[in-house]
């Protein structure tokens, strides 16, 4: 038996990578910066100290929003069953499921990258493609920011930017759903 025959399985035709190589996998991306900053270190020790100091502060500004994204992930886990999320944000919803995206997006906080391992797991459980495009769509509309556009542009530029933002959103959904295969 190969090393390739140890490390995957298969399943109805489908390549399925064993714990080994998925913990592999996941050690590829800390182990190869770990060996940069390695080189870098014994190159130019302080510029290393200088770009893990800035990297450090990176981690610490986006613990927070992904600490929150995981926890609505397990509460989620926990209280969400797959028919209800294929219920409110599956392919059936209808204009309800558009119409929940699009405030879910729109009164969404903290950064995109965050909301991706959550939607991530929604679409597993049977969220829609289009939904989660329209979600993501929306997340340019920010009613906090309103004023603040309103003072700079005026209310009538605000008021057709975001009636075509929420808009296109609809349509960007819907083409991710004729493009992309549930």
């Amino acid at each position: 038996m190969t090393s390739v025959d140890m490390d995957s399985k298969s399943k109805g035709g489908k390549h399925v990578p064993t714990k080994k190589k998925h913990v592999r996998r996941m050690l590829f991306f800390p182990a190869f910066i770990s060996a940069i900053y390695g080189v870098l270190f014994t190159v130019t020790p302080d510029k290393a100290i200088e770009a893990l100091g800035r990297s450090g502060k990176i981690f610490l500004h986006i613990a927070a929003p992904v600490t929150l994204v995981f926890c609505i992930i397990v509460v989620i886990n926990l209280f969400l069953k797959p028919t209800q999320v294929a219920r409110f944000l599956g392919r059936e919803s209808g204009a309800r499921g558009i119409v929940f995206s699009a405030i879910g997006g729109i009164i969404s906080m903290g950064p995109i990258y965050a909301w991706y391992p959550l939607l991530k797991d929604l679409r597993e459980k049977g969220a829609a493609n289009i939904l989660i495009a329209i979600f993501l769509g929306n997340r340019a509309v920010k009613p906090f920011l309103m004023p603040i556009m309103i003072s700079y542009f005026g209310w009538v530029y605000v008021l057709i930017l975001t009636f075509f933002t929420i808009t296109g959103s609809v349509v960007a959904g819907y083409i991710v759903r004729i493009l992309v295969k549930e």
